[in-house]
C-alpha cells in the first residue's frame, strides 16, 4: 500500500477508514473472487486500486464489475504505468473507471507532478477540492514541461518505447530468475518494475540497495508480500527498466545489467568490487545515448 493510499501516517488514513486487500499468499497476485468478496462485505464510498509495486496487468474491466456490485466509486490510480498506457503497451482503465489519477513522471517521462482524470458530476467536486483546499497557484514553468512531455508521448517514437519498456523488464526479470537465482515476486512482470525477493541471498533489501547505490545502480528497497521484515529493512527490491530504455538499451543489454546486479549482491559488503563495478557502468553506459 503507497502511503497516499489510506497509511496512517498520511492524512488518507488519518480523515478515512481505509481496509487493504492484499495478494494471494501463493501467487502473490490479485485474487479477483476474494476480492470481490471483500468489497461486497465493506460495502464502501470508494475502492481506490492503485499499485507501488505490483508487476502484473490490472483487470480493469473486471474490477469495474467488483465496484459496480458494491455499488461504490471505481477510482484507478496509474501512477506507475501511465507512460505504458499512453505507448499502448499496458490496457487502460479509462473506459472503466469512474476517476484516473496519474503522476507525470515514472514511465510518462514528464517533470514531477500529477493530473486528475474523470467526467460528468465528479469534475466540479474535484476541481474545488484540489483548488483552493489543497492546492496554491499553478507553476507555469511545471505545466510548460508537461506540455512538452504529453507532446512527445503522442509521438509513435513513444508507443516503440513503452512496449520496449516492458520487453527489456520481461528480459531482466527471466535473467534474474534463471541464470541467477533470485525470486520475482509473483514469478515475473507485464509492466515496466519487479520486486526482486532477497531472502535466498541472505541480505535484506536496504544492504542491497545501498550497495547497488555505491556501484552506479539506482533502485529502491521494498518490502514483499507478507515480508517477515520491518518495512525500514525489508527483503526486497524494487527494479524498472524505463530509464534504461529511455537511453537506448534493449533486450540483449539486460543480461549485462542482470550479471552487474548480481556482482553486487554477492559482493555487498566489498567497497573496492562495487567501487570497479561503478567504473565500469560508468564507461559503459557512456555508448547510450545519455
Amino acid at each position: 500500500m503507497h502511503l497516499t493510499h489510506g497509511h496512517k501516517v498520511n492524512f488518507t488514513g488519518k480523515n478515512y477508514t481505509v481496509h487493504q486487500f492484499d495478494v494471494d499468499k501463493d501467487t502473490k497476485m490479485i485474487d479477483y473472487n476474494k476480492l470481490e468478496d471483500f468489497v461486497y462485505n465493506l460495502h464502501p464510498k470508494m475502492m481506490l486500486i492503485g499499485t507501488t509495486a505490483y508487476s502484473r496487468i490490472l483487470d480493469w474491466k473486471r474490477l469495474r464489475e467488483i465496484a459496480n456490485k458494491a455499488g461504490c466509486y471505481f477510482v484507478a490510480d496509474i501512477a506507475h504505468v501511465a507512460g505504458l498506457i499512453v505507448g499502448g503497451a499496458y490496457p487502460s482503465p479509462i473506459p472503466y473507471a469512474d476517476v484516473v489519477t496519474l503522476t507525470t513522471h515514472k514511465t510518462l517521462r514528464g517533470p514531477r507532478g500529477g493530473m486528475i482524470l474523470c467526467s460528468g458530476e465528479l469534475a466540479k467536486k474535484i476541481d474545488r477540492s484540489v483548488f483552493p483546499e489543497m492546492q496554491g497557484g499553478p507553476h507555469m514553468n511545471q505545466i510548460a514541461a508537461l506540455a512538452v512531455a504529453l507532446g512527445e508521448a503522442l509521438q509513435p517514437e513513444f508507443k516503440i518505447y513503452a512496449e520496449q519498456v516492458i520487453k527489456n523488464a520481461k528480459r531482466l526479470a527471466d535473467l534474474l530468475v534463471h541464470i541467477y537465482g533470485l525470486n520475482i515476486v509473483s514469478g515475473g512482470t507485464d509492466s515496466h518494475l519487479m520486486v526482486v525477493d532477497l531472502t535466498s541471498k541472505g541480505i535484506d533489501g536496504k544492504t542491497a540497495a545501498i550497495a547497488l547505490e555505491k556501484a552506479g545502480i539506482e533502485c529502491s528497497y521494498s518490502t514483499i508480500p507478507y515480508d517477515p521484515n520491518p518495512p525500514a529493512r525489508p527483503s526486497g527490491i524494487r527494479l524498472g527498466t524505463a530509464i534504461l530504455t529511455t537511453i537506448g538499451m534493449k533486450e540483449d543489454d539486460m543480461n549485462t545489467v542482470a550479471a552487474y546486479i548480481n556482482k553486487v549482491l554477492d559482493n555487498y559488503d566489498k567497497d573496492n568490487v562495487l567501487a570497479t563495478v561503478k567504473e565500469q557502468i560508468a564507461e559503459w553506459v557512456l555508448s547510450f545515448n545519455i
